[in-house]
Formats: C-alpha cells, structure tokens, sequence
C-alpha cells in the first residue's frame, strides 16, 4: 500500500511491539508527531520535559521490561539534546532507538536552520547508525535498527530521517515479525567451542574455591533461573556488579554482595582468596577490579560474555568463552557433575558475618531511608537511581531478588538520569511500584521531569537524600584532597518541596527518623508523583572503599578508620 513516510515509521513501530515512545516535538520531526497524533490509540506518545529525560525515559523501560525503548527529537539541538542519554545506553548495553529528524534533502550541508550532523556525532557512542536520505530505505532501515538494538549484546542504534522523507509517499508492505529474540545460536559443531566448554569443566571441578562475579549480561540474556542452578551445582558463592543487580537473589545465602570500590568487604576479600573466578556478562569495569595487577591473583580466571571485544580486554583471562550467558550456562549445567566446596562456603559464611554492612542507626542516614524503603514498600519494588553516594547505598541496602527491579546508570554515571529512567520504568511496569532515588546535586539536574510525571499522573515516588552537598565528590575530596571542598557545597535557597509542589506534584520533607515510615505509606498510596525529601548528614560516607589504584584487599570502611 502507498504511505506517507510518516506513517510507515508508525507501521514500523507497530510490527516492533512498540507501544509507547518518549520525545519533543520540533520543525523537522513534525511530520512524524502528525501521525502519532493519528495513531494515539495505538502508540501512546509521552512529552518530556526535555529531550534528555525522554532519552532517559526510553531507556529506564528497554531496562525495566527488557523490550527496545524508543525515544523521538527534532533536528539541531532536539538530537544533541539526546546524545547524553544514548551515551548512557551504549555504556550499559541498553536496547533503544533514537528516531530523529533533520533539514530536507537539498538544505542538507548547507548550515541550514537546526541542522546538525546528529549521525556523525552518535557515531562514538551508538551500536549503529543511520541517515534515511530516500523513502524506499524508510521501513527496511527502521526494521534493521529495532534487529541490531536487541541482537547479540545490545545497545543503542540512532535513525535521522531527512523531513521530506517523513513528507514524501511510497510503498509499504507490512511484515510480520519476530520480536521474541532467540540468542541460542548453537554452536555444537564448533570444535573449539566445545574445547573451550570441557576446558570450563575441568577447571570447575578441579578448584576448591569457586567464585562468581555476575554483570549485567545475566540479566540481558534472561539467565538468572541457569544462574541459580549453576551456583548449586559448582557450590560456589555469587557476587555482583552494580550492573548485575537483580541477577542473583539477594536473599541468597550464597551471595555475598557487590564487588568492587564500594562492594562488601566479604566479596573483595573472597575474590581476592578464590582459586577460580568465573565472571559472566562482565567487563570488568576499573570500579569493580581496583588494581588490576593484584585482581583474583590467587585464581584462574574464566569468562563468558556474548561481546568477543571484552574477553581479555581489561583483565587477562584464562579461559574465554563467547556466547550467550544463558546457553553457555545451560550446557555446563549438563556437563558438570555436583561439587561440595563445604570449607570455602564456610571461609565466606565467616567473612559474611564477620564484616556485616553496617551505619549509624540513631539518626536518620541514606542506609536507612532505603532498608525503610525495602520494609515499608516490599522487595518487588523497582529501584531506580541517579549517581552518587544514595546510588551506592541503593545498591548495598536493598535486597534485590529479581533481574530489572534495579535502573541506574553504570558505565557512565549519568547526574540527573533516574527521575526520567522512572517515569520509562513505570510505564514498562505499571502494576509496579517505582521509586526513583536521588541526591540533591542529581536531582537539581532534571527535575524539570516533575512536570511530565504530573502532566500524566505518573504515580511514582520521588526520594531525595538532600545533605546540601556533592555528597561522593565531597567524600573523595575528604579523604583525597585534604577536605579542599571545591564547588561541592550546594547549602542555597532552594527548597525541593516547593518545586515539587509548583510542578504540580505532592511533597512531603522528612527530619527525623521517625518521620519516614508515614511519608512512605502516604506516597505509596497516593494516586500521582509524590516527593520526599529526607535530610541526612553532610558527610555521612559510602563504606566500604577502595581507594583509586589500589588492590581490593585493601577495603576499608568506617572502623578501620
């Protein structure tokens, strides 16, 4: 059937499963928001405050749901309003398309007004992408976007359409397509690839002391159920990264934290006393392994992840395997024969108890605002995050038990992405709670996105740990810049409720510790955003840490201090 272009990237989406879409509206793209209009009973359209939070918000639900999120811009600053939010995706493997609009054909080159060269510039920070120049490359491009943003390990893919493209007319065929993607590409008749899995087995059953470190690959590839079997089988601990949260069971007798510069004292040490370290969907962030001359030194190391790239590639590795998480896992699980690793499991058991997280607990701190949370809310709750010191607490204090209940920005550690991530969360989840966590330096950034939530009736709630201050760059600025406080003191006259409250929201500030408990059950009842601002101490810490460069033997915290 013949289409206007416009139209056909509708059709597109709709072949996609795509159901909602984040953005702004501007002179290039209008074309394109002429027919959202036409197709609002099919494709909901959700008006951000800024660019930037739609990014963020087509993001929050590709991770919350595990579908590709999809967020819209004009031309000119509309699409460089993006590029933060795409960055962030690319660094933590997030499936989206980022759909934009840019000057007609002939005005193309010219410095025409709002023109911006948005495919050279996302190029860096992009799985792939495209310009559509002609209308017949209109619908096979989009269909190839939505493949390449959820094929292999996934990633952001970016299409600018020329706006006579969106104006113009063609041929449209509607395909049927298979959304539900298949990573199991068998290898079974790959020699080296059975070599590699029987090499595993050996080193797995050779070694006394187990460990496993988890990334957010877990959860991309759906592996948490062969996860949990393959714990059980090798009798091994589990930790995780802050990536990989929700990949294991935080219940779990097994697991023993997050690892890395703020992880547990008992996953540093035990990585650190391990004979085998098998990482799986991680790359080995410089968070994670501190020095990298002295990580897991003790141990062989195996790693599986599906990016070819990451093996070897910031720590060297014994054995790599290529491939799916959940396959690879499904095959060793038959392979191997039941491991009893009684000492080891009692040696982590002892580190576990022997250096419990623990805070102040007679005045109100970041620690205790999110275990209330996880008391008063339930542990289905979802839990998204800006990037800070709350981001870390967030991490250490909740129990995640399931894969997509925690959103925060890893790789990048993007200020200001948690509201807009939420409000993408929520409309991934709506039967969910979500809660998004922020300090007050992150908040400030895009609370411009309290107006979205109102403007909808998002019901989500809106934490903020205000102690007037840059609280992680305060924190290192203390113990490595003999506490030379530069610009991170934010003690001004803004007041958050009052914002709130002026963009159309409820809020509520909370003091004191027995304040809190009554703030959250009325935000969890409320019908609508509400916002609570709990004042914490100005130089409350993140503990435990590894200090820049050094080993992750050399976790401190608070009593060594």
């Amino acid at each position: 059937m013949r289409l206007k272009g416009a139209d056909m990237v509708m059709e597109c989406l709709l072949e996609q499963g795509v159901d909602t879409v984040f953005g702004y509206p501007g002179g290039a793209i209008l074309e394109i928001y002429d027919s959202l209009y036409k197709y609002k009973d099919k494709i909901q359209s959700i008006l951000t405050s800024h660019e930037q939070g739609a990014s963020h918000a087509a993001d929050g639900y590709a991770r919350a749901t595990g579908k590709v999120g999809v967020c819209m811009a004009t031309s000119g600053p509309g699409a460089t309003n993006l590029v933060t939010g795409i960055a962030t995706a690319q660094m933590d493997s997030i499936p989206i398309v980022a759909i934009t609009a840019n000057v007609t054909l002939p005005l193309l080159g010219r410095d025409s007004f709002q023109e911006i060269d948005i495919t050279g510039i996302t190029m860096p920070i992009t799985k792939h992408n495209f310009i559509v120049k002609k209308i017949e490359d209109l619908a096979p491009t989009i269909r190839k976007a939505f493949k390449i943003a959820r094929e292999g390990r996934p990633g952001p893919v970016l299409v600018d359409i020329t706006k006579d493209v969106t104006a113009g007319y063609g041929e449209y065929e509607k395909e049927e397509i298979n959304i539900t993607l298949n990573r199991e590409t068998s290898l079974d008749d790959d020699k080296n690839y059975q070599e590699s899995l029987e090499k595993a087995v050996e080193l797995i059953e050779e070694s006394k002391k187990p460990f496993i470190f988890v990334g957010g690959g877990i959860k991309a590839s759906n592996a948490t159920d062969e996860l949990k079997r393959f714990a059980e089988i090798i009798d091994a601990p589990v930790a995780d990264s802050l990536m990989g949260k929700g990949g294991f069971d935080g219940n779990s007798e097994r697991y023993t934290g997050m690892l890395g510069m703020h992880g547990t004292k008992a996953s540093n040490l035990g990585v650190s006393r391990c004979d085998l370290l098998i990482a799986i969907g991680t790359r080995f962030s410089d968070r994670v392994i501190g020095n990298a001359s002295t990580f897991a030194s003790n141990a062989n190391i195996i790693q599986i992840d599906i990016d070819e790239a990451e093996i070897n590639k910031n720590i060297h590795v014994d054995l790599g395997i290529t491939g799916d998480a959940k396959y690879i896992l499904k095959k060793l699980n038959l392979m191997l024969k039941k491991q009893c690793n009684t000492e080891w499991m009692e040696e982590i058991k002892t580190l576990k108890n022997k250096y419990p997280m623990k805070y102040n607990k007679d005045i109100l701190t970041g620690p205790y605002v999110i275990e209330k949370i996880e008391e008063c809310l339930g542990d289905d709750t979802i839990i998204c995050t800006d990037v800070g010191q709350h981001q870390m607490w967030a991490a250490q204090y909740f129990h995640y038990k399931k894969p997509r209940q925690f959103i925060s920005s890893g790789g990048l550690g993007t200020m200001g992405y948690g509201l807009g991530a939420s409000i993408g969360a929520k409309y991934g989840n709506p039967k969910s709670t979500v809660v998004n966590i922020a300090g007050d330096g992150c908040f400030r950034m895009n609370m411009n996105e309290l107006a979205t939530a109102s403007r909808y009736n998002v019901p989500i709630i809106q934490v903020i740990l205000n102690n007037k201050v840059l609280g992680m760059v305060r924190q290192w600025q203390t113990f490595f810049y003999e506490g030379r406080y530069s610009d991170t003191v934010l003690d001004d006259q803004v007041d958050f409720c009052k914002v709130a409250e002026g963009l159309g929201c409820k809020a509520v500030r909370v003091t004191k510790m027995d304040e809190l408990e009554k703030a959250l059950l009325e935000a969890d009842s409320y019908n609508g955003i509400f916002v609570i601002e709990c004042m914490i101490q100005e130089d409350d810490k993140v503990f435990p840490m590894v200090a820049p460069g050094k080993s992750l033997r050399d976790t401190f915290d608070q009593d060594d201090l």
